[in-house]
């Protein structure tokens, strides 16, 4: 009786054990399976070939309406064809243009004077070396800092001293007041408009200023994180744009190009002598 006892005992061990193998082994493939799965890996991969290389080119999910813009205008071919027409060696390199195309299409696309985009700026996105980030036009006619439908830059930029991190920090600042002025000043300008109130542009700036001198208090001034600051001394970037222009992607293939095509010969305008063009542009990875 003891023994049967026993041996049903044993048994239930045995199964016990197989049973707590094959959980472990779910789990532990579960476990690898997640740590082999990185949070953004669902970013599309966008293949770029220029006349002077190729570039890959990784669009962030969470600027979205930047990246669902981007991908509309690839699937279209719309930047087949097109030139880098602005190109400034340390700076970043610049395409988008339609006027530039091999085929033009009408200057009324250009989209610098039609359609934009709202910022989506992100502080964890910067203008490190490789970014890529939308054109727009100035804070004067433009505060709300919305981006060019079709127009886009990729960042080369330089390595610099915390000097020069300080100096950028400090234009940053300044491009943030004085767009945040400028919609103060449309907000009371158009309020006073439709309550059909006479006020002269001087009043109308003192009301704006009082806005602005409460934003003031409740924001303070912005600075370039830590692990920020050292990638802007070791590989380089624009600090100066962060947190004005739309970062919504980066270079993850052919910085070589980038730096290939910032170095070709311009004329007084920034415009490459002899055209640079994307020859094809297309997803790889959506």
């Amino acid at each position: 009786m003891h023994s049967d006892l026993q041996n049903i005992i044993n048994q239930k061990k045995i199964i016990m054990n197989k049973l707590l193998v094959r959980i472990f082994t779910l789990s532990f493939f579960l476990i690898t399976l997640s740590c082999g799965t990185p949070a953004g890996n669902e970013n599309s991969v966008i293949f770029m070939k220029t006349s002077l290389g190729d570039i890959k080119l990784k669009l962030y999910d969470d600027t979205p309406q930047h990246r669902d813009n981007f991908l509309k205008l690839v699937n279209s071919d719309f930047y087949e064809g097109i030139s880098f027409h602005r190109v400034i060696n340390k700076f970043m390199i610049q395409a988008g243009d339609p006027v530039t195309r091999t085929v033009p299409i009408s200057k009324t696309a250009d989209s610098l004077n039609t359609y934009t985009i709202p910022a989506e700026f992100r502080k964890e996105y910067f203008h490190r070396k490789g970014a890529l980030a939308a054109a727009r036009e100035g804070n004067d006619i433009n505060p709300d800092m919305r981006s060019s439908g079709t127009q886009f830059y990729i960042v080369q930029g330089t390595v610099l001293n915390d000097e020069e991190l300080n100096q950028s920090e400090l234009r940053i600042n300044s491009n943030i007041k004085q767009a945040v002025f400028g919609i103060f000043m449309r907000q009371v300008g158009d309020s006073i408009r439709k309550a059909g109130i006479s006020m002269t542009d001087g009043d109308i700036q003192e009301k704006a200023s009082v806005k602005m001198f409460n934003f003031l208090a409740s924001n303070p001034d912005y600075k370039i994180p830590e692990d920020q600051r050292t990638v802007y001394k070791s590989i380089g970037g624009v600090p100066r744009l962060d947190q004005t222009y739309t970062v919504f992607g980066e270079v993850i293939e052919g910085l070589d190009v980038v730096d290939r095509i910032a170095a070709v010969q311009t004329d007084a305008g920034d415009k490459p002598v002899k055209d640079v063009r994307i020859l094809k542009i297309k997803i790889i990875k959506n």
